[in-house]
């Protein structure tokens, strides 16, 4: 039995610091921050759980590869996106936690009702509907972190807030796969989005809405800014536009590489998946397992410990180099989209599962380093008014170009060569990752020389 929110209320303002500043204690921050990875985690799921379902969708529906691309690209991006800007609007100036609630309801309602879908346009709008409550995830939070947590440390607070990805999309993979094989697509749907409907109301409950610009300099502005306002301060700042366009270039791959990899995996080598999971103990594994079972464990795996390990550490280097060197926010990352390029070629070309798995191990750690490092300088690039709409606006960049564009340009080449390589046209069209890796590398590096100058706090 769950206790009555009056008691979780008591329970929220006693685990306060009542100093005069009203500084959370270190306990209940690290709870909030705890729940805002739980919310980030099923934002992931949800829109990452459509990578391993897509192949049992296209069969069923009658589905392209260009379809498949278009369903989790440009419609997706455009509601997730454009309604961002507005929502940060709001929440640069209301509560951002009830924000934050809402779109969880929303986004997890819209995944519930991806499984009930029976053609093209319905998946597609049902798809679109997720997008548009995602949009109101990402922003409020990157605004209500830096409001719980002081300059030195937000770095590192950000990098844990973005281990949702990871795990978010390690456990869409993997459970999409094992409910795939049970249920079927449609109850995997249903059943993931009705968990997330559950979440809600309890970060309603329990997360308060924080002091803004409290650990910032005293006398910044706390009236929240207009969005031209916003636009017009950032837009005369270089590292801002090198810092989008980098993320985006990297996030055209990042997010084509989750849409995609798992069809690889399935279609160039799904008969010899089952031996290299010979291992794995009986309970893991269903009667007559589909090779997609085992493209969900091999690609979760990845997803989960690369992952990690990538988010964590950018977020630690970066907080420890960064306090005498602003442009490392910057630097660290380029590093290491420039080192992604050689392990990207082996883990495509190569015909052997062990390269492959270890390739893109190295490529799923290298590619997300720079989630805490250029969140965070996002974060201080802006006074604390500014924050929510500016994230916007990054995140804008960051997912018309990653989203809309990545998933699609993979699937649209597979599709082209589909008559010259057969099966394997996937693998090939993969191969465009390590220009986009590149150009992120060389884009993060000029940031790197820009941050000290357009630092405010």
């Amino acid at each position: 039995m769950s206790p009555p929110s009056s008691q979780i209320t008591a329970w929220r303002n006693n685990v306060t610091t009542k100093t005069a500043d009203q500084h959370p204690s270190s306990a209940y921050r690290a709870y909030v921050l705890f729940i805002l990875v739980v919310v980030y985690t099923f934002n992931f799921i949800d829109r990452q759980i459509i990578g391993i379902l897509k192949e049992p969708i296209k069969e069923d529906l009658g589905l392209t590869d260009s379809q498949l691309g278009l369903m989790g690209g440009v419609p997706f991006a455009l509601f997730y996106a454009t309604l961002g800007i507005p929502i940060a609007w709001l929440a640069d100036r209301t509560n951002r936690t009830w924000i934050m609630t809402a779109a969880l309801t929303i986004w997890s309602g819209m995944t519930a009702v991806c499984g009930l879908a029976t053609s093209f346009v319905g998946l597609l709008l049902a798809r679109m509907g997720v997008g548009a409550g995602e949009a109101g995830g990402v922003a409020p939070a990157y605004s209500l972190i830096a409001d719980y947590f002081p300059p030195e440390k937000r770095a590192r607070a950000l990098a844990i807030y973005a281990f949702g990805i990871p795990i978010g999309s390690a456990i869409g993979i993997v459970l999409g796969g094992v409910l795939l094989d049970i249920v079927g697509w449609r109850t995997a749907f249903i059943t993931v989005g009705l968990l997330g409907v559950v979440i809600a109301p309890i970060f309603l409950l329990t997360v308060r809405e924080p002091v803004r610009g409290g650990y910032d300099k005293q006398g910044q502005a706390t009236k929240a800014a207009g969005f031209f306002e916003v636009f017009s301060y950032v837009s005369k700042k270089p590292s801002f536009w090198t810092m989008s366009v980098g993320a985006a270039s990297s996030s055209m791959m990042g997010y084509g590489l989750i849409y995609w990899l798992p069809s690889y995996y399935y279609r160039s080598f799904g008969d010899a998946l089952p031996e290299f999971f010979s291992w794995m103990p009986d309970f893991l594994v269903p009667d007559n397992p589909s090779p997609l079972l085992y493209a969900s464990y091999f690609y979760g795996a990845i997803l989960l410990v690369g992952g990690m390990i990538g988010v964590w550490a950018g977020g630690a280097i970066a907080d420890a180099f960064g306090k005498k060197h602003k442009g490392a926010y910057a630097l660290i990352p380029s590093i290491a989209f420039a080192l992604t390029v050689p392990f990207f070629l082996a883990g495509v070309l190569s015909k052997s599962l062990l390269v492959v798995f270890i390739a893109f191990l190295f490529i799923q750690s290298l590619s997300l380093v720079w989630l805490g490092p250029i969140t965070a300088a996002f974060q201080h690039i802006v006074p604390a008014n500014m924050r929510a709409t500016a994230s916007a606006i990054f995140l804008l960049i960051n997912n018309l170009i990653g989203i809309a564009v990545g998933t699609q340009v993979i699937g649209t080449l597979s599709d082209v060569l589909k008559d010259q390589y057969g099966d394997e046209s996937l693998r090939y069209s993969l191969l465009c990752g390590t220009v986009f890796y590149a150009i992120a590398a060389i884009l993060l590096y000029i940031s790197s020389k820009r941050l000290k100058k357009d630092w405010v706090n």
